[in-house]
């Protein structure tokens, strides 16, 4: 019983990606099957449209993606090492982010530059995706920080390393892992993300999800050429995920 409804759930899952990667291959600029083709994946390769909102997308998820890694490690390693009032404050807020809807983060991000006269464009996405990556990064630097030994921090000390040696040559080389995980997870969060960058981007700003859907509301519907251009997207995020178990599973070994 248990195996049949397993089964079941991964087909209900995997199916309407199956699916798309079927007519991504066919033929007629419809969705009705009329035989096999690799014309839209040779459509991808011509578009000037899609190679700006490739570019777009890939500055926007690797720039916004190492500054919340930065800020992120930063904040993490101090809420650790350091006691004030307010640290709980602190990091309950940090994770405000994770918690709203995307909805809500995008519209008041809107109407924060609006208020404050900021045009939208590259770097309002740059400044959203920073906000709603940090959470993440965070949440994972301060996973491996939980389960950091601090007597070595001790050891370093009483060996006569300053806090700077210490961080640099201690706790950041142990907190790698996390800083890793939470660098790819910021990467790929940013590659996909629709709904905020909807509500924060401007003219000539738009990433590949926005490109997706001006094209079917523009074809009125899901084209070949958007199903191609998903099976790549799809095989990216993959990509990236096998990089990420690889190089956990590498740090483990070590």
């Amino acid at each position: 019983m248990s195996q049949t409804v397993f089964l079941v759930t991964i087909i209900f899952l995997f199916l309407p990606l199956f699916v798309l990667v079927v007519y991504s291959f066919n033929a007629s600029t419809s969705m009705n099957w009329t035989g096999f083709s690799l014309r839209w994946y040779e459509k991808l390769l011509g578009s000037r449209e899609l190679w700006r909102a490739l570019r777009n997308s890939l500055i926007i998820a690797v720039s916004s993606a190492a500054t919340a890694t930065v800020i992120g490690t930063i904040g993490a390693i101090g809420i650790n090492w350091y006691r004030f009032k307010m640290r709980g404050y602190v990091q309950t807020i940090s994770f405000l982010p994770m918690i709203l809807p995307e909805i809500i983060i995008g519209v008041s991000l809107s109407i924060f530059f609006a208020g404050i006269g900021v045009p939208l464009g590259l770097f309002t996405i740059f400044v959203a995706h920073t906000t709603f990556n940090l959470p993440f990064v965070f949440l994972m630097v301060m996973a491996r920080l939980d389960e950091f030994d601090f007597s070595i921090i001790e050891a370093a000390a009483d060996l006569g390393a300053s806090e700077k040696e210490t961080l640099f040559k201690v706790t950041l080389p142990i907190c790698m892992p996390g800083i890793i995980s939470g660098l790819l997870t910021a990467i790929t969060l940013s590659l996909e993300d629709f709904v905020i960058t909807f509500f924060v981007a401007g003219p000539g700003s738009s990433t590949l999800p926005i490109f997706i859907y001006s094209a079917i509301t523009r074809k009125g519907g899901v084209t070949p050429l958007i199903s191609a251009l998903s099976v790549v997207m799809i095989l990216g995020t993959v990509l990236l995920c096998v990089m990420l178990r690889k190089f956990l599973k590498y740090i483990a070994a070590k």
